[in-house]
């Protein structure tokens, strides 16, 4: 009789961890993930994105618990079509972002702003950045003038969309500024991205398996790049892609191959065979 692994849960980030390099699934991850469901295991997935923009991966995998959506701000279950959980950008945090939109509109002027509620998104000094976002992730949005016409309520989170120089500028605007009551971080070269104070990845995360009654140190996650650190850093199992920056893999117990090779078939092999629970010892 094979062992049941649902005192696990596992999570993975979708784009260059899930997919591979090209955005495409990869067969060895969806047979891996097939096989660790149908022994017990819960598997989801953690990503920036709405939930409509999340559905078409979660739907093609063998998921069966709710997803970390928009970064850790919501739990989304799929099977209720329900939002379980929401932590939402309170009043400094949209007071900060209508501080950049505006007095600093000289220095920032290329920077677009999206700012994410449960399922729709209001972009803000639109460009090719944040079209070719809204293009690939399939995202209900609509573009306005100022953030003045965007509701105050259900603020999700916000992308700052911008060329790699001025996104370091913003940063260091960031760190100097005084604490707008919100979480940054850099999702790749192009954006910036700003979340509640205390919300990442992670806490979402943690949130499923409390619901599920599963021990942190059951609790594994996967991940590729610095949106992920937070994730990583709140796990019992912090796993990460082989083409992940060196400060990720130090932060991680389990080093898996490159994307384009199954990274994700590998952490759940490791766990399957019973290595995980061996080391845990």
């Amino acid at each position: 009789m094979e062992k049941s692994f649902e005192n696990w849960l596992v999570v993975s980030d979708i784009d260059g961890t899930l997919n591979n390099k090209f955005r495409r699934p990869v067969e060895r991850n969806q047979q891996a993930i097939e096989k660790f469901t149908s022994l017990g295991g819960n598997f989801t997935l953690a990503s920036g994105r709405l939930q409509s923009s999340l559905e078409r991966n979660y739907n093609r995998t063998a998921a069966n618990q709710p997803a970390i959506v928009l970064n850790g701000a919501g739990l989304y279950d799929y099977k209720t079509q329900k939002m379980l959980w929401r932590n939402t950008i309170g009043e400094k945090g949209r007071e900060f972002v209508k501080y950049i939109s505006t007095e600093f509109d000289d220095i920032f002027k290329s920077v677009d702003i999206g700012v994410y509620f449960d399922d729709y998104v209001y972009i803000v000094k639109s460009g090719l950045l944040s079209k070719s976002t809204m293009h690939f992730d399939k995202a209900r949005h609509e573009y306005v003038s100022s953030i003045d016409d965007i509701p105050e309520e259900g603020w999700m989170k916000v992308i700052f969309w911008s060329n790699p120089l001025t996104i370091i500028k913003l940063e260091n605007l960031v760190k100097k500024m005084e604490n707008p009551d919100a979480n940054f971080m850099q999702s790749s070269v192009l954006t910036l991205e700003m979340l509640q104070k205390d919300t990442h990845k992670g806490v979402g995360i943690m949130k499923l398996a409390d619901m599920l009654g599963i021990e942190k140190s059951h609790v594994a996650a996967i991940g590729d790049y610095y949106n992920d650190w937070d994730m990583l850093k709140t796990v019992g199992l912090p796993a990460c892609a082989g083409q992940a920056p060196s400060s990720i893999h130090k932060i991680c117990k389990f080093e898996a191959c490159h994307c384009n090779d199954g990274c994700v078939a590998d952490l759940l092999e490791y766990i399957m065979s019973g290595k995980a629970d061996e080391d845990l010892r």
